[in-house]
């Protein structure tokens, strides 16, 4: 009876010291329970049934001082406590115990190679398999599954079919366990027709897990259509699933935005009892969120016990995606009112729903808030901000969170490269993009998509070349952006010719790449050839967009071609439902008023379905100067003046008019008026590029340290075609200078290109604001028939500074 109390109270110790009582109750207790238990006739029994269950709770601590006080372990306690260290992911403890497991078994194997492959590091995996063969110890099972778990994370698909050979091999093939790690492995891999061949030999489908597998591989190869019909034939078959098979499903519903089939799925669930599931109630707020029905996803929440920060993610990139950026910010700071645990997607989301918003106070709180939680730390948070930063036009704020940035990627440089390129600081991006290649980051198709903007900006041929090579020899495929922007960027560079042969290297041509090659004709004064380009895209198939028209109705314009242009204005709204906006409309205005039909453009002005802008104003004021309409240019000078009050261009122009007219007090008047206002007309500007050196210019300048000898040079050459009959036009130039004076100063200004020496201008012409198009104000009678003086002229400015 005594011996019976006892067992019976050591059995009490153990049971109780499994619970952890005795640990709680105080360490002092707990030792004892442990010596007690060690020496005790029944402990080895008693000791691994502790041991077991301090490993199931997590306490590996502990339970490794339970393992080293035992007097005896057998098999079963070396294998518990290896197994503890490699589940809890202490794999280098994990080894070294296992290394002095005096009999290894296949479960010793398994324990440590599964370990080795769920927490990252296939390698040593890998090798522990080969090695376990060379020891002479047959893999189980559940070493394959390890394995091939290991082949599926990793994507290593030659290692997969090596162990696929060895499973058949070993008849593994014909185990269910195997089977569907194999078509897990086959269709992570991205080869989806060796899962679904291996899953259609398995001849009874019984095993929910396999079903799983094969939905899962479906969806994550982008083929929802079949995970769907796989899920449905799961439920003919009568076989029931998982909380972890439905996530896929619900993803392959996201996809495809069916929402109606996602709704039955969820019907499923709340039969089968998994609706309570956090796992799946996010998966089922994300379904809804991306099918647009927000209304359903925030039932989902709403339903849900626990507030769950990934659920609320998702509805937040919900309503993102909707457009709804004040509810995305509401549900934030619901999330932050309920103080949950917001992690850095929820930040990466709300960054974004802020980019849009233009909110500077609510940027700022929650950029404190970033950094009271210490989340700048995370790269995707920080780049996220120097992205919201930019878009919100807050440039020098973006950039001091790159410069306290650590770690950098790609998209940190990309993020800012852009952000100055769109922001308007061209020679900024320029040089980041510089720094960017000096520290090794090898630049995406993103940045230099931005980066060839910039290029072409400010006309940086050279540049811009370098970027093309760079990107080249990147390897990296040459999609759609780039180039579209290597189009635009030759275009703009007055390279029409490599415009035209990337065109023509491309595979794939949508309407921007057209369009792009529409404006680079445009721009170039090739207007022949634009209108051809437009044709040749309509006969592709390819609908032209609002951009096209611009480009188009452009050509026409500098081309006078009144009824082409009349046409394809009338096509936009009748043939494809455009609705013109202010581009086009300054366009037909100006080709209209270029053309001397004042009439007709001023009777589209007053039936304009949009309000004029500037825009429109500065092309029917610089055509009233060319065919001096003093009434109509007053009119639109006049809107000039109250919708850019400071801009000296109406003024400049106006002030021509008159003395055009002879009305010199007018005149005068206008001249009096812009000095009162305190307006400066912005002098033109050119640049010459010569062996790497870029020289500046403005009309007139005395700047330069050999202007001297420009200015003899391009005396002489001025002598030498005057000769020739050449007669300048001083139709553009200040009516309040001399005639000689106009004529210098024209000279004076304009630069040409010729062969290797690339000379570019960015003068603000009065006739021309919006595209920039260069001007050379001289007669074209003599350029066909004197072609050597003028190549004298070409090479003045350049011949001095070479």
């Amino acid at each position: 009876m005594w011996v019976m109390l006892k067992l019976r109270s050591r059995s009490w110790v153990f049971g109780h010291f499994a619970r952890g009582a005795c640990y709680h109750a105080g360490p002092a207790k707990f030792a004892s329970s442990v010596h007690n238990a060690v020496n005790s006739p029944c402990s080895i029994f008693e000791s691994n049934r502790v041991l077991k269950n301090l490993s199931k709770e997590g306490r590996i601590d502990e339970a490794r001082k339970l393992f080293d006080e035992m007097l005896e372990r057998d098999e079963y306690t070396w294998n518990t406590m290896v197994a503890a260290y490699a589940t809890s992911g202490r794999l280098d403890e994990a080894r070294e115990l296992f290394e002095e497991t005096p009999n290894k078994s296949s479960v010793t194997w398994s324990s440590l190679l599964s370990g080795y492959c769920r927490h990252g590091c296939p390698g040593e995996g890998f090798k522990l398999f080969w090695r376990m063969q060379l020891d002479g110890q047959k893999p189980t099972q559940f070493s394959l599954g390890s394995v091939l778990r290991a082949c599926a994370v990793s994507g290593y698909l030659q290692r997969g079919e090596q162990i696929h050979g060895y499973a058949v091999k070993t008849n593994f093939d014909l185990n269910d366990f195997v089977v569907t790690g194999l078509v897990d492995m086959y269709a992570k891999c991205r080869s989806i027709s060796e899962a679904e061949y291996l899953f259609a030999t398995v001849p009874e489908r019984s095993n929910h897990a396999l079903w799983s597998a094969m939905i899962t591989g479906y969806s994550q190869n982008g083929d929802a259509y079949r995970a769907m019909e796989c899920f449905k034939e799961m439920r003919k078959h009568g076989i029931e699933f998982d909380e972890y098979g439905l996530p896929s499903i619900l993803a392959s519903c996201a996809a495809v935005s069916g929402d109606a089939f996602g709704a039955q799925v969820h019907c499923c669930i709340v039969r089968s009892g998994y609706g309570v599931s956090a796992f799946v109630q996010s998966a089922l707020v994300d379904m809804y969120a991306k099918c647009g029905d927000l209304s359903s996803a925030k039932l989902v929440i709403d339903a849900t016990e626990i507030d769950g920060v990934v659920s609320w993610n998702s509805m937040i990139m919900g309503c993102m995606r909707q457009g709804c950026e004040e509810e995305a910010l509401y549900l934030f700071k619901k999330m932050h009112g309920r103080d949950m645990k917001i992690d850095d997607f929820t930040y990466t989301s709300v960054l974004k729903s802020l980019a849009s918003t233009m909110d500077l106070k609510l940027t700022k709180s929650v950029h404190c808030l970033i950094l009271k939680t210490r989340f700048e730390a995370y790269r995707i948070v920080s780049n996220a901000l120097i992205d919201m930063y930019a878009k919100q036009r807050e440039i020098t704020c973006a950039c001091e969170v790159f410069k306290c940035m650590l770690d950098k990627d790609v998209i940190s440089w990309t993020s800012l490269v852009t952000g100055y390129a769109h922001n308007g600081f061209s020679e900024e991006a320029l040089r980041l993009f510089y720094g960017m290649t000096v520290e090794g980051i090898y630049p995406d198709e993103m940045v230099v998509a931005s980066i060839l903007g910039a290029s072409a900006e400010l006309t940086a041929l050279e540049f811009g070349q370098q970027v093309h090579g760079i990107f080249v020899k990147s390897g990296h495929a040459f999609s759609a952006s780039v180039g579209n922007s290597l189009i635009s960027m030759y275009a703009r560079c007055g390279c029409i010719e490599d415009a035209d042969r990337v065109f023509n290297s491309m595979q794939v041509r949508g309407v921007i790449t057209w369009t792009a090659l529409i404006m680079g004709y445009a721009r170039n004064g090739k207007a022949k050839e634009s209108l051809e380009s437009y044709n040749h895209m309509i006969a592709s198939g390819v609908k032209p967009d609002y951009i096209s028209f611009i480009g188009l109705l452009f050509a026409c314009s500098h081309a006078c071609l009144v009824q082409e242009g009349r046409m394809y204005f009338e096509s936009m709204t009748k043939t494809y439902g455009i609705k013109p906006g202010p581009e086009h409309y300054a366009s037909i205005i100006d080709l209209l008023g270029r053309s001397g039909k004042f009439a007709e453009a001023e009777e589209l002005l007053n039936q304009m379905s949009v309000e004029p802008d500037p825009t429109i104003w500065k092309a029917l004021l610089a055509a009233c100067r060319v065919h001096k309409n003093l009434e109509l240019g007053e009119k639109a000078a006049s809107n000039l003046f109250k919708l850019e009050p400071m801009n000296s261009v109406p003024y400049v122009l106006l002030a021509n008019i008159y003395f055009a007219s002879g009305k010199l007090e007018e005149a005068a008047k206008v001249w009096g008026l812009m000095k009162s206002r305190g307006i400066n007309k912005e002098p033109g500007c050119s640049w010459v590029g010569i062996n790497g050196q870029v020289h500046t210019f403005v009309s007139e300048d005395r700047g330069h340290p050999r202007m001297s000898d420009i200015y003899l040079k391009i005396d002489e050459v001025l002598r030498l075609i005057k000769k020739v009959g050449y007669v300048p036009d001083l139709s553009s130039a200040l009516h309040d200078v001399d005639e000689e004076g106009k004529e210098l100063g024209l000279a004076y200004h304009n630069l040409w290109r010729r062969h290797k020496t690339r000379i570019e201008d960015d003068i603000a012409l009065h006739d021309d604001k919006m595209l920039n198009q260069l001007n050379f104000n001289y007669s074209n009678s003599w350029l066909s028939k004197w072609t050597r003086e003028a190549d004298l002229l070409q090479t003045a400015r350049a011949e001095c500074l070479a």
